[in-house]
């Protein structure tokens, strides 16, 4: 099987771009295009010091648009030569990836995780874990070395 479309969820840690290097060299070598994807949880209104809102909703979202468009411009500088797309959602992280796996109709999904220990894995384990679970697609989980 070869992968025509790659999902790589970013979640702006420095370990979940270590797949980038290899997802590039795949999709060279496939001609296959790449989505970067990056999930924010739903912001909450925040109020400021005397209770007065200083940022709505969609204001929070927008900002968040921003910023996660700007971070995945960055990861997308390191795939020259292969088509990439990017796109913000907001969730829970888990469900917005296996939605936009199916959406984008992805062959693969890559993603980073860092080593768990015992409990954590007895507890329901890493995102990159409950994605493998959960996707109709392949997983592709690269394991990073904690800091």
């Amino acid at each position: 099987m070869t992968a025509k479309r790659i999902l790589v969820p970013l979640d702006g840690d420095e370990r979940s771009e270590n797949i980038v290097p290899l997802v590039a060299g795949v999709a060279r070598d496939s001609g296959a295009t790449v989505r970067l994807l990056r999930v924010y949880p739903i912001p909450e209104r925040r109020e400021g010091p005397h209770g007065r809102t200083v940022e709505y909703v969609d204001q929070g979202m927008s900002r968040l648009t921003g910023a996660g468009r700007d971070a995945l411009a960055r990861e997308e500088a390191r795939l020259s030569g292969v088509p990439v797309e990017t796109v913000v959602r907001f969730g829970e992280p888990v469900d917005e990836i296996v939605h936009e796996a199916d959406a984008f109709d992805a062959d693969v999904i890559a993603l980073t995780e860092r080593p768990r220990g015992w409990l954590r894995r007895l507890l329901g384990g890493s995102t990159a874990a409950r994605v493998a679970r959960h996707a109709h697609v392949p997983t592709l989980i690269l394991t990073t070395p904690a800091a």
